[in-house]
């Protein structure tokens, strides 16, 4: 349960760039970015995360962490590292996935896998280091991974009553994912008070995707879409990630 729990965080706050310009932006995006979380689970403190975009040559790299508190990891430690690089790749706006690494450490629970996307023959290669194998499968040209597919969701418009598709791929298969976009409402956070827009992923896949309960993600109603919280169910009672801190999150209003 709380493993799943914490591998969902990671696909909460990813920033949006598009590498076509300098300075990189999108729709007022900008690049570094730094968002902190707090993550509680039924009200109470059970760990951190940090994600953090930043620009590395012609590319864009994205890497989430994620630790227990420290009363958690006498009997629960994790310690989880994703990274996902995107590469420009007309005629898409924004990057795509070039690589994606999974290093997950939680409780008993190991993953250390690598996926390399290639755009040319619209195929992924995933190597999983621990059990020593190696597979191939074919995707489509708005295939992302887990980590990065939120680089979409933060670029394209949010029409309150409509969805939005895209291809997530979780190192084991693809997924056809909604998100659905259900209203806009104030929201009051450590940060602040905040114009909202609130969307409900679809989750599928066994993996970081669980569908173990719903997810909600609250999105500052901006052009720069930050992740403010999220909340999800789990198996029992819930956990929520509420941003307290970082750099580029919008201005108090």
């Amino acid at each position: 349960m709380m493993r799943i729990s914490f591998q969902a965080f990671h696909v909460l706050a990813v920033a949006v760039i598009v590498l076509l310009s300098q300075p990189l932006t999108v729709t007022g995006f900008t690049i570094p970015e730094r968002l902190e979380f707090e993550i509680s689970y039924i009200g109470i403190p059970a760990g951190h995360a940090v994600q953090e975009v930043s620009k590395d040559g012609n590319e864009i790299r994205i890497v989430s962490t994620a630790r227990s508190a420290d009363w958690l990891k006498l009997f629960f430690p994790v310690d989880d590292r994703i990274e996902s690089v995107l590469v420009s790749h007309p005629p898409l706006k924004i990057g795509v996935p070039r690589l994606y690494r999974e290093r997950i450490r939680e409780g008993w629970t190991r993953f250390h896998k690598d996926a390399f996307f290639d755009r040319d023959k619209l195929e992924v290669r995933t190597k999983d280091y621990l059990k020593k194998t190696e597979t191939r499968q074919k995707i489509s040209p708005l295939t992302y991974d887990t980590l990065s597919s939120f680089f979409y969701f933060r670029s394209v418009p949010l029409k309150v009553g409509t969805s939005s598709y895209i291809d997530i791929f979780d190192c084991k298969r693809i997924w056809n994912t909604e998100v659905q976009v259900l209203r806009r409402e104030e929201l009051k956070t450590p940060l602040g008070r905040f114009r909202t827009v609130v969307v409900k992923p679809i989750l599928k896949s066994a993996g970081i995707f669980a569908r173990t309960g719903d997810m909600y993600i609250w999105l500052t109603d901006d052009e720069r879409r930050i992740p403010l919280m999220m909340k999800s169910s789990v198996k029992i009672g819930s956990i929520k990630a509420t941003l307290v801190g970082g750099s580029y999150w919008p201005a108090r209003k």
